[in-house]
């Protein structure tokens, strides 16, 4: 590691009722890979936007290189080296990979228009640093989730930065385009690069990091080696306390009662006919690649995206299921992995956001919202599902990503319903709330609701179901009991190479 080119110190940061900084310090130094670790909430985030220059600190100084800077605006940033791949996507979808990675400095031709031709070779030659195979001129609208995010680190990285601020850049990657981008990092880091890195990921950290730096509650608890902590260690400064299991125990066994029953489900050029059983107190999870049709299948059920067929019973009952509007109405929720454009209307408050799927909850007469008692069904969930908000009218874009899941988690619950589909319900989310959203899982399972859990993470769909739908390219290809199975019988399900 070389020497010290970025450095925060006596950091504070306030928002109206947080304290989202306290004079928190961190320092970068070129040629290191530095993870910044904490729960939601911790800060991390915020930190990097004022070292972004998305915001301006209330106090404390940044220093480049040993001379004091101040970032009032991201150009400002830019100009000193500093770049930063935001976890949620900052992409305009109509545009093409090539006018998004060179948007503000277009090149142009002799003319006057946009010189598109070197635009698309330079954007060439940044995509062959990451060994992705993606026309230039393709519209980011018509490229995969995965993919998008690589486009995106392919934009920091074309800005010849410095400093890189990677903020859960492998959130939405497979498993060969994580090792892509963990090269690419070694690369960049051999270059005297020096990258922050934050991920939840643990497990990710062995692969690349150098340095630790644990927040929690605003402040900079600790800096150390990576190594000189144990994992466990790391975990108990993150959140303050033992986490003695990583999931709660599985002490509820499923009824031999069918809740839900679908048979024939099936979507041209999407999904392969299929058929498949929920039982009441069951876990069931959906596991497979990406790509491979986990997330079209739980679109497909909730009335999301058209299908050729699908037949659905709930206890026993045959119900239409067109639109998502009748899936609500037949008990059923959708936890979307996209959850700030599908699950919330950011704008609004914790408030309006808990009770908009059940807004009959909340009227004194018809048609009528009743402020008081949506404010008091929003508080109540609030307080139950301990999501970390100054007041319930809080804006939902100023909340951490794991508290705003819970936002999206309590308007489900305050629907009453009895099909919870959860899409990667624990995505850019730290392992206190992991084990949250587990134990708040396993109670409703105790209470008879069915959940369905899709997820990219093995050991969370091992450690969390009763049994598990395995998923590839489209097709179910495997049912299986999750006290019977293991890792590599699913991989290999999932590969399409059979049992």
């Amino acid at each position: 590691m070389g020497e010290v080119i970025l450095k925060a110190e006596d950091i504070s940061k306030s928002f109206p009722g947080v304290r989202a900084l306290d004079q928190v310090r961190f320092e970068l130094r070129s040629g290191e890979v530095h993870a910044l670790l904490g729960e939601n909430g911790a800060g991390k985030s915020t930190l990097m936007k004022i070292l972004a220059g998305v915001q301006e600190p209330d106090s404390g100084r940044l220093l480049s290189r040993g001379q004091e800077v101040r970032f009032r605006n991201t150009l400002d940033a830019r100009a000193a080296g500093i770049g930063i791949i935001f976890q949620e996507l900052n992409l305009i979808p109509h545009l093409t990979v090539a006018q998004n990675l060179f948007i503000g400095r277009e090149w142009k031709t002799p003319w006057g228009t946009l010189d598109e031709a070197r635009m698309n070779r330079e954007t060439m030659d940044v995509l062959a640093k990451l060994n992705l195979k993606i026309p230039p001129a393709t519209l980011v609208k018509d490229l995969p989730i995965s993919k998008q995010q690589m486009v995106e680190i392919a934009k920091a990285l074309s800005h010849e930065s410095e400093v890189l601020i990677m903020d859960e850049p492998t959130s939405a990657l497979t498993e060969a385009e994580i090792d892509e981008l963990f090269e690419v990092i070694h690369a960049l880091r051999n270059r005297g690069v020096g990258i922050i890195y934050i991920s939840h990921r643990l497990d990710e950290l062995q692969h690349i990091v150098d340095r630790v730096t644990i927040f929690r509650d605003g402040k900079s608890i600790s800096t150390t080696q990576y190594g000189e902590l144990s994992m466990d260690e790391i975990v108990n400064r993150m959140v303050g306390r033992d986490l003695v299991n990583q999931y709660p125990p599985r002490n509820n066994l499923p009824t031999t009662v069918k809740l839900m029953e679908v048979t024939n489900l099936a979507s041209s050029g999407v999904l392969a006919p299929m058929g498949f059983d929920l039982y009441r107190g069951e876990i069931l999870g959906i596991a497979g690649l990406m790509g491979s049709g986990r997330t079209e299948l739980a679109r497909a059920l909730f009335g999301a995206d058209p299908v050729d067929s699908k037949t659905v019973r709930i206890n026993g009952e045959l119900v239409a299921i067109h639109q998502p509007t009748d899936a609500i109405r037949h008990g059923l929720a959708y936890l979307s992995e996209d959850r700030k454009h599908e699950g919330l209307a950011v704008r609004m408050q914790v408030a309006e956001n808990i009770t908009m799927a059940n807004l009959d909850g909340v009227c004194s007469l018809p048609g009528i919202v009743s402020r008081s008692r949506e404010w008091e069904a929003a508080q109540k969930w609030v307080d139950e599902l301990n999501i970390k908000t100054p007041t319930i009218l809080q804006k939902v874009n100023n909340l951490s990503g794991g508290n705003q899941q819970k936002v999206v988690l309590a308007k489900w619950l305050f629907r009453e319903a009895k099909v919870l589909i959860f899409d990667e319900p624990t995505r850019g989310i730290d392992v206190g709330a992991k084990y949250a959203i587990y134990e708040l899982m396993e109670a409703l399972a105790r209470r008879g609701v069915g959940v369905i859990m899709i997820s990219s993470e093995l050991p969370e769909i091992l450690g969390m179901t009763d049994r598990i739908l395995v998923m590839h390219e489209g097709t179910l290809a495997a049912t299986l009991t999750t006290a019977l199975t293991n890792q590599q019988e699913i991989l290999a399900f999932a590969s399409g190479l059979g049992a």
